[in-house]
């Protein structure tokens, strides 16, 4: 039996994957949280085979404890299940330590395989993902500045490229203003850029925001 942790801030979504999950004799849903601090708790304290994180929840979020997931309990199998499409985030949540990247768009037709993928010890990775796999490894010292950033600088990054000002990026992530307004420095230091309005044109000519 494969025993399954639903990481996600909305109830409904928990009750969609758990719905969907449903339809497999050999997969329970043993624990739920609403954010990625109560993710590392249970994965640190439960008994759990594959757990499915959320990109964007309060706080820190599934890309923020990939990482501590994976030291807290090594043998856990991650799933990154999210809003955005492959070319934002899947390179690095596989860098990080997930073993699948699911766009919820996609989840009912690709989660039940990509579950008993991971828990037999595999990566599951849509085409897309391993067409963008191959590329980095050929030319990955040429890697795309966005490509650069660390994991919440990425996520920073992506809400300033859509438009939003530091406020609402900070009550959207729960940090303070402060502490986006640093992130926000370092990204455009390490991309070489020096406003956000360079940063948004970046961003929507390579195709990362719509």
């Amino acid at each position: 039996m494969i025993r399954l942790l639903i990481a996600d801030d909305h109830s409904l979504i928990r009750r969609g994957i758990a719905q969907i999950v449903s339809e497999s004799e050999d997969i329970i849903v043993a624990g739920e949280a609403a954010t990625g601090e109560d993710a590392l708790e249970l994965a640190r304290s439960g008994d759990f085979d594959v757990v499915i994180l959320d990109i964007a929840m309060p706080g820190r979020g599934g890309l923020d404890v990939i990482r501590d997931i994976r030291v807290a309990n090594p043998n856990i199998k991650i799933i990154i299940l999210s809003m955005h499409s492959e070319e934002q985030y899947a390179i690095r949540s596989l860098r990080d330590g997930a073993s699948a990247y699911l766009t919820k768009a996609n989840a009912d037709a690709e989660l039940i395989a990509a579950i008993h993928r991971v828990a037999g010890g595999r990566r599951f990775i849509t085409a897309d993902v391993a067409e963008r796999l191959a590329y980095y490894v050929e030319c990955d010292s040429e890697l795309p500045l966005h490509e650069r950033l660390a994991s919440r600088e990425s996520q920073v990054f992506l809400l300033i490229g859509s438009g939003k000002t530091v406020g609402e990026i900070a009550k959207e992530l729960s940090l303070s203003v402060k502490t986006v307004s640093t992130y926000r420095a370092r990204i455009l230091a390490k991309m070489n850029m020096e406003t956000n309005a360079q940063l948004i044109k970046y961003a929507v000519d390579h195709g990362l925001v719509m």
